[in-house]
């Protein structure tokens, strides 16, 4: 793997985590977010993953999409999906994001909600593990080059939300969504993870860092910060060996 005797023994681990489809903790930074999301590999789950993320994380199970794959299944953000119903309704116009809207960034990266159309209602953990492999499965082929009738998989609106993960991954923006892109590229699977906000069910808010490091150990799984992550991604990124190789992994295309 590129760059792999350079990086921290923790980033090999969570590597290793990804490869073999086991769920980690991944904590964004004080001061943006602040949150720990339990993370995994979108191919890799189960059922028993998504109980595991509803139940000890609480947050919303979202699945964090590579921004190429995205492009090339035409996978719109949801601001822009509302700033379009705008332009025939003329009612919904306030109600979209602008800049300052976010405290900790300048958009979110949602994009819409889906189930696969093998599911019934879509909800179950049965359901959703199977509307997320199956977003896996299509980044899978769309990288490939094959061509993907999104339609034809999924329908919206459903009970998975999709994440589109800025073009520049860390370079543009630095939440969970592009961090795990990033941790993806770099474990060389395909580049779609699960990811779910940790909450805390005493205070109302997200679980502290402490807590969740706590977690962590009690349940034998790596804690990975994001600064480790934009550490390990320069390296990786650095070791491409050619201009077009290093276009393709920024996702500057």
């Amino acid at each position: 793997m590129i760059g792999e005797q350079r990086y921290t023994n923790n980033i090999v681990k969570a590597i290793d985590a990804i490869r073999q489809g086991k769920m980690f903790l991944l904590f964004d930074a004080e001061g943006r977010e602040a949150e720990t999301d339990l993370t995994i590999l979108a191919q890799a789950v189960t059922p028993e993953d998504v109980k595991i993320m509803r139940k000890d994380g609480g947050g919303l199970i979202c699945v964090a999409l590579d921004p190429v794959a995205c492009e090339k299944m035409d996978l719109p953000f949801m601001a822009d999906v509302v700033r379009s119903a705008h332009e025939c309704s003329g009612t919904l116009g306030t109600t979209v994001e602008r800049g300052g809207d976010l405290r900790y960034d300048s958009r979110s990266s949602f994009s819409i909600w889906v189930n696969h159309r093998n599911t019934r209602t879509g909800i179950p953990d049965n359901d959703r593990a199977l509307t997320i492999k199956k977003l896996g499965d299509v980044v899978e082929k769309t990288l490939a080059g094959e061509k993907v009738n999104f339609g034809s998989e999924f329908r919206t609106p459903g009970h998975v939300a999709t994440l589109r993960a800025a073009k520049g991954l860390i370079n543009e923006r630095l939440g969970q969504t592009e961090l795990s892109i990033a941790l993806a590229k770099i474990a060389n699977v395909t580049p779609a993870m699960v990811v779910c906000e940790m909450l805390d069910d005493n205070t109302g808010r997200a679980l502290s860092k402490e807590d969740a490091k706590a977690y962590a150990d009690k349940h034998g799984m790596i804690f990975v910060e994001g600064s480790e992550v934009i550490e390990a991604y320069n390296i990786w990124a650095s070791a491409i060996s050619t201009p077009s190789e290093k276009e393709i992994y920024y996702n500057v295309h």
